[in-house]
């Protein structure tokens, strides 16, 4: 293909952008750059004829929209993940020519439209309703710590290196079009916090939700594009398909126009993710385990404890899956919990009971009719009516059982005995199961809480309070619901959906 070949082919494509022909972008963009008339002198070179038509088109994006035959012009959402991934192809082509002030302008934008209160609670109440999992107070919670806390811009730091040989730069900048898969637990927090984070950073974002999920997840694509439309972004940096599926999803993670791959979720997907050759960020499952030991402060340790497994009836990944307890502070901890909101099932035949309502038929994780229940809900499957200001079923168990074993996502928690902290650090290692996602610990020993930390390694870990604090909810940090332990780039932020790239100056701007 030749310069005038390459000129007319995305000049065919620009005008879609700026609702010309081919052939009048080629024509209007000559007679706006070509000089005097002056016949004698050769034609302009086919790359300034391009260098035109983009600037043309450039001028005028920020009127235009791709229109989707199965969505209304503008909200994001197309009848294909083919259209889609298309759609967000040419915004991010637009989007390279846009200022760092103009990223800023549209992350906050973003933000501006998920913090007014009445946006709030409808996403809240709606991802409650549609998805039957946690609750609505909570889920108030994590969509304003999303849209308060994720990073923008500013996490893009650059790096300076300075000597005689002359001045480096290392700076971030954008993989191009991100594929992003979110979960039904956390479907509006995940798509608010990876829409900032994966704009800030300069991509585009395709997003491929549950289907669980998918009325919500659609109507925050439509809040988000509606409103970059009206701070003059290019059309289409956000967008996803009308009706979420796992064939779209595989259609997603294929596409090779996708150059980066996010999944939140499963084993299943993450594995699926890293196995498809791009450059792939999971979000994978946790188990995280909690450990008491005899210094720590109890009542507080009970309440942090109690407060953190019923943080959104206990979807996030983060929330207390289990807790191990030395023997000799038990009794007092299972009490205090009980005062914070704990109710104890203290029968055996009711435990079998719960372990056959919850698990599912093969016993080696939760049945999903009861992930993200209310533990109320949950007691009445039994025919317990229990007191309405019940957070958590706590049961005492053996260190293999089901409940310990396996993330059950409901606020169940299991409580194991040990002898002493070394067993109960030992054990919290085995149960995590080196998913590197989180555990707690409740201790003023500093040298037992640095053991903790350093043997079990995960991503975050939380001392002395509530698993949400390592979410940046009562805790200090940025917040995030793409908590990357598989692959390694922990709490995801700006710079994690970005590459590092060295601009290098020789012998020059180095003035010590």
């Amino acid at each position: 293909m030749n310069d005038i070949e390459i000129a007319q082919a995305v000049s065919s494509v620009l005008s879609r952008f700026t609702k010309m022909t081919p052939e009048s972008a080629v024509i209007n963009s000559a007679a706006e750059t070509a000089p005097p008339p002056a016949p004698e002198r050769p034609p302009a070179p086919a790359s300034a004829s391009l260098n035109a038509i983009v600037a043309r088109a450039l001028a005028q994006k920020r009127v235009t929209t791709i229109p989707s035959p199965a969505c209304e012009p503008g909200n994001g959402a197309f009848a294909s993940m083919d259209e889609a991934i298309a759609a967000a192809v040419l915004a991010q082509v637009q989007y390279r020519h846009c200022l760092m002030q103009e990223r800023a302008t549209f992350v906050q934008g973003i933000r501006d439209v998920f913090l007014q209160e009445p946006v709030l609670q409808t996403i809240s109440r709606m991802a409650v309703e549609e998805t039957g999992m946690g609750n609505y107070a909570d889920k108030l919670t994590k969509n304003r710590v999303a849209a308060q806390k994720t990073p923008g811009p500013e996490d893009l730091i650059t790096g300076a290196l300075s000597g005689d040989s002359g001045l480096t730069l290392t700076e971030f900048s954008a993989y191009g079009v991100i594929g992003s898969i979110t979960p039904t637990t956390n479907p509006t927090e995940t798509i608010i916090n990876n829409s900032i984070g994966m704009l800030a950073a300069g991509n585009s974002v395709v997003f491929s939700p549950h289907p669980r999920s998918r009325k919500v997840s659609l109507y925050c694509v439509e809040l988000i594009n509606h409103k970059l439309a009206s701070l003059g972004a290019p059309a289409n940096l956000v967008v996803t398909v009308t009706q979420p599926s796992i064939d779209n999803t595989s259609t997603l993670i294929s596409d090779p126009r996708i150059n980066m791959l996010v999944a939140t979720g499963g084993p299943a997907i993450v594995k699926t993710v890293m196995s498809s050759g791009k450059k792939a960020i999971g979000a994978g499952a946790g188990n995280p385990p909690v450990v008491v030991d005899e210094t720590a402060d109890i009542e507080k340790a009970a309440r942090d404890i109690i407060c953190g497994c019923s943080f959104d009836n206990n979807l996030p990944c983060v929330a207390e899956k289990e807790v191990i307890v030395v023997n000799q502070v038990a009794d007092y901890l299972i009490h205090c919990m009980k005062k914070s909101g704990g109710y104890l099932l203290g029968d055996k035949a009711l435990l079998r009971q719960m372990e056959s309502l919850v698990l599912n038929e093969k016993g080696t994780g939760p049945d999903t009719a009861f992930v993200g229940k209310d533990a109320r809900y949950i007691l009445q499957q039994l025919g317990i009516i229990a007191p309405e200001d019940t957070k958590v079923i706590l049961v005492e168990t053996a260190k293999n059982h089901p409940f310990v074993v396996h993330e059950l996502m409901m606020p169940v928690l299991p409580v194991v005995r040990v002898d002493n902290v070394d067993e109960a650090i030992e054990l919290a290692v085995q149960v995590e199961h080196g998913n590197r996602h989180t555990a707690i610990m409740h201790s003023t020993n500093v040298e037992k809480l640095t053991k903790m930390a350093r043997q079990i390694q995960t991503t975050i870990f939380v001392k002395n309070g509530p698993s949400y604090a390592g979410l940046g909810v009562g805790g200090e940090g940025h917040a995030t619901f793409t908590i990357a332990g598989p692959t390694g780039e922990g709490l995801t932020s700006a710079r994690s959906f970005a590459r590092a790239r060295r601009c290098v100056m020789v012998e020059a701007l180095n003035v010590r």
